[in-house]
């Protein structure tokens, strides 16, 4: 995350907030301890509507470096700053398709200079999942830049079992005729097609299939790096829904 969102790098003291974190703030938790070993002066507030939850997470609150409070789409923070990464995965998996751009609007509104929201969703585990990386346009509106979706390559039968783990802009979007649904008919067609290289493991398998991907014309971001890891960010325009 940090090398992907560049104000992580440059902004002085930045803050990152994780929305809706849940019953126990494990996310919070680690997101800290991954993002303070590259950057020791990084804030992390943890967000919940609930104030149970928030209550139970205070005994985990480390401040200045990672606090707990109350709150939701408005990112209120107690000192008034401005994220520059809002991160919120299986948050808005229980609204409605039309209630995604709204909540967007609300949450890059709140956003630093150049900030984003990473919004999303993911199994239990964190083994499966995908999220949309959303700024704030010059028009103050949201401005989706990117999808990446995300595997553990070890025991992959097929790539498109993320499509149960779409974004909601998405994941009701996986039908014939839609840009996401054409990816992941793809996806799958180049994984079966690079079977020769799983003798070499599920990786080299997987980068071949990519390989295949971006020859078949789909506009891939990011590096061999990010692939190796099980990740794959397209940019939002050729998955965009249709209509």
């Amino acid at each position: 995350m940090v090398h992907t969102y560049g104000p992580l790098l440059t902004a002085p003291a930045p803050v990152v907030v994780d929305l809706g974190y849940g019953a126990h703030p494990v996310t919070s938790l680690e997101l800290h301890r991954r993002l303070a070993a590259v950057r020791p002066d990084v804030r992390v507030v943890g967000l919940e509507i609930d104030q149970e939850r928030v209550t139970a997470a205070a005994p985990h609150a480390d401040p200045p470096a990672l606090t707990f409070a109350l709150g939701g789409f408005e990112i209120p923070l107690p000192d008034g700053r401005s994220p520059v990464v809002v991160r919120a995965l299986n948050v808005l998996r229980q609204y409605d398709e039309e209630q995604v751009l709204p909540a967007w609007s609300r949450i890059v509104g709140r956003l630093a200079p150049g900030g984003a929201l990473v919004e999303g969703t993911c199994d239990e585990l964190g083994r499966l999942g995908s999220w949309v990386d959303v700024r704030r346009g010059s028009d103050g509106a949201p401005a989706p830049r990117s999808l990446t979706l995300s595997w553990r390559l070890a025991g992959l039968d097929t790539p498109s079992v993320v499509a149960e783990r779409l974004p909601k802009i998405l994941i009701h979007r996986n039908v014939p005729g839609e840009p996401i649904h054409a990816l992941v008919t793809d996806l799958d067609d180049a994984w079966a097609r690079a079977a020769g290289h799983a003798a070499y493991g599920p990786r080299q398998r997987f980068l071949a299939a990519v390989t295949d991907l971006r020859g078949r014309g789909w506009p891939l971001l990011g590096s061999a790096a990010r692939w190796r890891l099980g990740e794959l960010e397209v940019a939002w325009e050729a998955v965009a829904p249709a209509g």
